[in-house]
């Protein structure tokens, strides 16, 4: 079920989208997408599409990954008529929460929802600027199935197709715009 789909034309949003090398650390190459939201057409063109991919999906919830699913979540979920809710780095949230570790290139980490964020059977999606290995992202989709959530899509603005993250998601409907081959 993992597949692509580019709706409208991603070049403009791509253009957009400043490519900073050796961001965070030597021979990374860090894709920043402030450029994209300082922009307001391209901003409300990535937010757009989001929306035009799920309007008739039936989204109960958007889950924002953070720091920058916290950018799009929000606008995505008003734009669907559904809630917002923030999964976050550990000792953020102020009610009990669910943790979830996943390792990471160069380490590992942690992330957090609060216990009562999802329902059981309500219909999610996981949205975040970037898919790279997809770590970050399969701990998320762990604690959506811990809460018993129905997960519709994971939503990303840029996939970093090389790194194939989105095998890790044969089950589910991966949705990116903007793809970057190497």
């Amino acid at each position: 079920m993992s597949q692509s789909h580019e709706p409208i034309n991603c070049e403009p949003l791509k253009r957009l989208i400043r490519s900073v090398p050796d961001f965070p650390k030597p021979g990374i190459l860090f894709y920043d997408i402030t450029t994209v939201l300082k922009d307001k057409a391209g901003f409300a063109q990535l937010i757009d599409a989001f929306a035009a991919y799920y309007i008739d999906k039936k989204v109960d919830l958007v889950l924002g990954i953070e720091a920058r699913g916290f950018i799009f979540g929000p606008a995505l979920a008003y734009r669907l008529n559904a809630g917002f809710v923030p999964v976050r780095k550990p000792g953020k949230l102020p009610a009990e929460t669910l943790t979830v570790r996943y390792d990471l290139e160069y380490g590992s980490d942690s992330l957090q929802i609060h216990k009562d964020a999802i329902k059981p059977g309500q219909r999610v999606i996981i949205v975040d600027d970037l898919l790279a290995t997809g770590g970050t992202m399969l701990a998320t989709t762990n604690l959506v199935k811990q809460l018993g959530g129905e997960i519709v899509g994971i939503t990303v603005a840029i996939e970093l197709d090389f790194l194939k993250g989105r095998e890790k998601f044969p089950e589910l409907d991966v949705f990116s715009l903007i793809h970057y081959d190497e």
